[in-house]
């Protein structure tokens, strides 16, 4: 190996390195990133162009990675790594169609997520129209702090789990109203959880407001958010808290009642 790279258990709890590597490879790729030179996949992924090299081209090699000869690009099949998660996930079956009625009732798209590290991920969503400048689909993820979403999963962990997410959450500004203060952050999030839903206006994306709900398993605990989201400015103070609330709520219990039939 001539950049001395290990290639097997050396890490604590014998982590194998490299195969820590080949996965920081596959996630050098995003919706804002989706073809990359080899340059660039070494700097994202934090490892030697010689390295990226090779997991480029094993990845190729087993059909997850294409090449034109300049960049790199994912290939529909990597879609196989998270098939066994949702498949033996129940959430996003069963959220589907409650999401699809809420979507319809309200008029605006709907989507569910989970939280992953300092990220949301999104398990299930029904779009309606575009109204970001990126498309949101299975798989997506945005930064928790920033999503309403991703509020409400905060303001279902534990205070010492909330203050990690935050403390290792890059808050620069995505707009101009984006909260970047930690202690505003926690304070919103304690808001939240007081009042059992979370309402975000232009932080994310400027123009764009979305309304979440969290969603709670068997055993109470919340395992997912759902939200509606929309243009800013779209709808009056009272359609919101007479009808969109409202409508986000009742889906909510909806799928939290199937999750719970046995």
């Amino acid at each position: 190996m001539t950049d001395a790279e290990p290639t097997d258990a050396d890490g604590p709890g014998e982590i194998v390195q490299a195969f820590v590597r080949g996965l920081a490879v596959i996630r050098a790729f995003d919706a804002e990133n989706p073809e990359l030179t080899l340059s660039d996949v070494a700097r994202r992924a934090g490892v030697t162009r010689a390295a990226a090299g090779r997991f480029l081209r094993t990845l190729q090699t087993v059909g997850y990675v294409r090449n034109d000869g300049r960049s790199f690009a994912l290939t529909p099949r990597v879609l196989e790594l998270g098939y066994s998660y949702l498949s033996a996930l129940s959430l996003p079956e069963v959220a589907q169609p409650h999401l699809e009625a809420l979507s319809r009732a309200v008029g605006e798209s709907a989507s569910a997520a989970v939280l992953d590290g300092t990220d949301i991920v999104y398990v299930a969503r029904v779009p309606v129209r575009r109204i970001m400048s990126v498309g949101i689909t299975v798989g997506t993820r945005f930064p928790a702090a920033v999503t309403s979403m991703g509020r409400v999963l905060l303001a279902a962990a534990s205070v010492d789990e909330r203050n990690r997410i935050v403390d290792a959450t890059d808050l620069t500004a995505r707009t101009p109203r984006t909260l970047t203060d930690p202690a505003a952050l926690r304070r919103e999030v304690e808001r939240v959880r007081a009042q059992g839903w979370a309402r975000v206006d232009g932080e994310l994306e400027p123009g764009l407001q979305s309304l979440a709900a969290p969603v709670r398993g068997r055993d109470g605990v919340v395992v997912a958010a759902i939200n509606v989201s929309m243009s800013t400015g779209r709808y009056t103070e009272d359609d919101v808290t007479d009808r969109l609330i409202p409508a986000l709520l009742g889906a909510a219990r909806d799928i939290e009642a199937d999750l719970q039939t046995p």
